[in-house]
């Protein structure tokens, strides 16, 4: 199974393809969609609807694991935030991706096995896990992260959906 991982971001989109075989995580790829900065803000969405969609296309996963929103002091970045999720998922849907979103606590626990743990420890991880050369972009790392988080949850989940549409 081919798991996509995103950290939403409106300026920095994070990504990060697993595969999952039997009990193996393979890492497959990872990266960031960055949209140029002067642009407006609908013109952003547009380039990371268009970017995910060539992620997708590329690798063809079955999954999109996403990270919820948490709740900042600014409501505009929140705002924002929210749109740049929902472009995800959009692009996800739309190929028929099944969609599944984590907490950071659920992705720190799940990944670091502390929910409080800090970006560098995420980070040395997900590099452990995967067996990377070298640490991923932080964006990128996280979103391996949230990948990551449906590998270790992925038996669970499936029942958990297949109970709620029962």
């Amino acid at each position: 199974m081919i798991i996509l991982g995103i950290d939403p971001g409106s300026r920095i989109m994070g990504y990060g393809i697993i595969e999952k075989k039997g009990s193996k995580t393979l890492h497959c790829d990872n990266g960031i969609i960055a949209p140029p900065s002067k642009s407006e803000f609908s013109d952003r969405l547009v380039s990371l609807f268009q970017g995910l969609n060539e992620v997708i296309a590329r690798f063809n996963p079955e999954v999109l694991a996403i990270e919820n929103i948490f709740f900042a002091r600014n409501v505009s970045s929140s705002i924002k935030l929210g749109h740049a999720r929902g472009v995800a998922m959009l692009a996800a849907r739309l190929q028929n991706l099944a969609v599944y979103e984590y907490t950071p606590l659920q992705i720190k626990q799940s990944v670091v096995g502390y929910g409080q743990a800090d970006k560098s420890q995420v980070q040395q991880m997900v590099k452990a896990i995967l067996g990377l050369k070298e640490i991923a972009e932080e964006n990128a790392s996280d979103a391996l992260a949230c990948a990551l988080c449906y590998a270790h949850s992925a038996g669970l989940e499936s029942l958990i959906k297949k109970a709620a549409t029962s």
